[in-house]
């Protein structure tokens, strides 16, 4: 398994080559393991892993790959092969299991709403 600087610096390698080739696709999405529970039991489903990664697919359908965070209780897909790959009658359960990472709200509800600024107290020192 590979060390933590390791898994750091592969993070790093895709997030510079995203950035810098327009490649956004490359960037992970998180889920907690469990989104894959509703999948075990169809007969039409397989599963398929190693230790670091593995697949989810349909017989004669679509198929979606990801790899496996230590300690197996996420799962990262990358960003394109959610939006291309996995349909759209099963994203909003794949969304249900997102695992984000902190992060603050406010910050985010600007980007969404266009808003420049959301008043959440007077500017501090950073």
């Amino acid at each position: 398994m590979p060390e933590v600087g390791a898994e750091r610096g592969t993070q790093r390698a895709l997030v510079e080559r995203a950035i810098a080739r327009g490649e956004y696709g490359l960037l992970t999405l998180r889920f907690r393991a469990s989104v894959l529970d509703r999948y075990r039991e169809r007969a039409d489903m397989r599963l398929l892993r190693t230790r670091t990664g593995g697949r989810l697919a349909v017989v004669r359908g679509w198929a979606l790959d990801a790899g496996i965070a230590p300690g197996e209780e996420e799962i990262e897909v990358f960003a394109s092969d959610f939006a291309e790959r996995l349909p759209e009658s099963e994203r909003a359960h794949w969304l249900d299991h997102l695992a984000a990472p902190p992060s603050s709200a406010n910050f985010a509800l600007m980007r969404l709403s266009g808003t420049a600024c959301i008043d959440d107290g007077e500017a501090e020192a950073w």
